[in-house]
């Protein structure tokens, strides 16, 4: 079984995090990543922003990883 790293797990955090502002955004129109780092997005705002997008790129990584742990 594959056993997850630092980096696996900190992109867990931020996939989360993504997932919950573009719910919000969704419903109610609310960008929580602008209203923590005031709107419009600055620079810390946009390093959050590209921190998620790793993110997603570590975890589709890690569904090949899962994948490769299985077969065998």
């Amino acid at each position: 079984m594959y056993k997850l790293n630092v980096l696996d797990k900190l992109s867990f955090i931020f996939i989360i995090i993504g997932a919950i502002n573009w719910g919000l955004i969704g419903l109610f129109n609310l960008n929580i990543v602008g209203l923590v780092f005031s709107e419009p997005v600055n620079l810390i705002g946009r390093i959050v922003y590209i921190l998620i997008g790793i993110s997603g790129i570590d975890m589709v990584l890690f569904l090949f990883k899962m994948r490769k742990s299985f077969k065998e």
